[in-house]
């Protein structure tokens, strides 16, 4: 007898290799699958403006993105002598708003190279749920610990989304026809709106995702969701917080990922890559000189071969950093 309902993902005819760069924007799903590319030293860019959860910010940071938007100061927000942007994280923040917009603007012009030479943008939702900043308005990515008296909030209609979305994928079909756009809903719950609130911000967002796939620039869809919700479906796949996937549920999550838009000879070179990412993070015993001596040249061949098949990837630091045992 089976036990649970496993989920099969047809493999991409369009696969992801180190030659072919990646963006990952949304919510911290698409944080927790971008981190893996990093881990295999593959070309990849996570959200240049920090993580987003609604489709809005999501919408209006690959915009800024595309156009290379210069923020200036009258775009800042001022409170309790901080300076602060509803586009973008709280790493952002400062108490000197020349260097808010030194962060956000060099941040969007690497964006914008990096988004000119991408073979992959994938667009993870979070919420149907947007705040706004009152007086303006205008909806923001991030509230900043700022008191909710100066939001209020709404929840997104499909026909709200689309029509935001629509426009964006003309535009990227027009600048960007190879770029291929992979839309996931994020499986993280957002519990203050309560268990009922969630499903309807969800089921939103499903909706709006199935009609941009209709798109002319023929979008994908990958079930991040419904591979926790209803593939692993037990608690024992979340995090502490019991909302947030655990690190085994992402692990299954990437091996799906992988079956689905990699190859056997990128997934061998991310194992690769792995192992010396893994090598590099870990705590050495210094009382044991001939075993670090052995480690570290062992390290230093792997790097060797890795780089001689794929030599765009740069392992300096890492190189740098064995040599010292030897």
């Amino acid at each position: 007898m089976l036990f649970r309902t496993e989920i099969y993902i047809e493999p991409t005819p369009v696969k992801i290799t180190y030659n072919d760069p990646a963006m990952f924007l949304g919510s911290c799903f698409a944080v927790s699958i971008g981190e893996k590319f990093k881990t295999g030293r593959m070309p990849v860019l996570i959200n240049p403006s920090g993580t987003m959860f609604n489709p809005v910010s999501v919408s209006k940071t690959l915009s800024n993105i595309i156009k290379g938007t210069v923020v200036s100061e009258k775009d800042l927000f001022e409170f309790d002598g901080k300076w602060v942007s509803f586009d973008h994280y709280t790493e952002f923040s400062s108490d000197n708003p020349d260097k808010v917009l030194e962060k956000v603007n060099t941040a969007t012009r690497l964006a914008n190279q990096f988004i000119g030479k991408a073979k992959f943008l994938f667009i993870t939702f979070g919420t149907a749920r947007i705040y706004r900043l009152k007086g303006t308005g205008s909806v923001v990515s991030n509230c900043h610990k700022i008191p909710s008296g100066y939001f209020s909030q709404d929840l997104m209609k499909t026909d709200d989304i689309t029509g935001i979305w629509l426009p964006v994928l003309d535009e990227i079909k027009t600048l960007y026809p190879n770029l291929k756009i992979i839309f996931t809903i994020s499986p993280v719950r957002h519990w203050k709106d309560g268990p009922h609130g969630n499903t309807i911000s969800k089921s939103t967002l499903f909706m709006a995702v199935e009609e941009l796939l209709k798109h002319s620039s023929e979008p994908m869809y990958f079930p991040a969701y419904e591979l926790l919700m209803d593939d692993l479906r037990d608690y024992r796949f979340y995090d502490s917080d019991m909302l947030h996937p655990s690190a085994e549920a992402i692990d299954y999550i990437w091996d799906k990922f992988t079956g689905c838009y990699f190859d056997i000879n990128t997934l061998n070179l991310w194992n690769e890559a792995e192992t010396i990412f893994k090598g590099f993070n870990h705590i050495l015993k210094t009382n044991d000189l001939s075993g670090l001596k052995k480690f570290a040249l062992v390290m230093l061949m792997k790097i060797s071969e890795f780089e001689n098949k794929v030599p765009i990837v740069d392992f300096t630091s890492e190189k740098e950093y064995f040599k010292k045992f030897i």
